[in-house]
């Protein structure tokens, strides 16, 4: 079972044993991501993705890793880190994990909730039409995350996801 998964720079050859995910597309770039996987043993191995880095999270919950890159949003197994699900051409900017071990995705404009699979997704209603959406940090059950209010970007704020409720509340604005 997988325990950690964090990016890291590119492993030198043979420092660890190595598995690719790749997706052959005529839009993928050069770029690749490296993930470092700790099983429970303490041992260690690398994943190399398709697209340059974005996060990297893991649910016990649904057992699942969820890795996110420029191209590609990749669902492992967190028993082995076999790959259950793929999603091309990434569209996303942030990834974390609520307490419950639920998957907290946003693209520049939306929250989105994944519970088990990536297929399926779940808005979340926000109180504004929100722009350039950039997670900060966990306040127990509350993400705090950045925006900027759509059409209106001189309207910065401060806001809350709270996961227990599902909502999404103003926190602090300036102009």
């Amino acid at each position: 079972m997988i325990v950690n998964a964090e990016i890291t720079d590119q492993p030198k050859s043979g420092q660890y044993p190595e598995k690719i995910y790749d997706f052959q597309s005529a839009w993928n770039s050069q770029a690749w991501t490296f993930v470092r996987f700790t099983k429970e043993d303490c041992s260690e191995w690398c994943g190399h993705f398709r697209g340059a880095p974005r996060h990297v999270a893991i649910s016990k919950k649904s057992n699942t890793i969820l890795v996110l890159t420029s191209h590609y949003l990749f669902q492992l197994g967190s028993k082995a880190g076999e790959l259950i699900n793929l999603e091309n051409h990434s569209i996303y900017q942030n990834l974390t994990v609520d307490p419950e071990g639920n998957f907290v995705l946003a693209d520049y404009f939306e929250i989105e909730i994944i519970r088990d699979s990536i297929k399926y997704k779940e808005k979340v209603a926000s109180p504004i039409a929100m722009d350039m959406i950039q997670f900060e940090k966990w306040i127990n059950e509350k993400l705090e995350f950045t925006c900027d209010a759509f059409l209106n970007w001189h309207r910065h704020l401060t806001m809350t996801y709270n996961s227990q409720t599902g909502k999404i509340e103003i926190q602090e604005e300036s102009y």
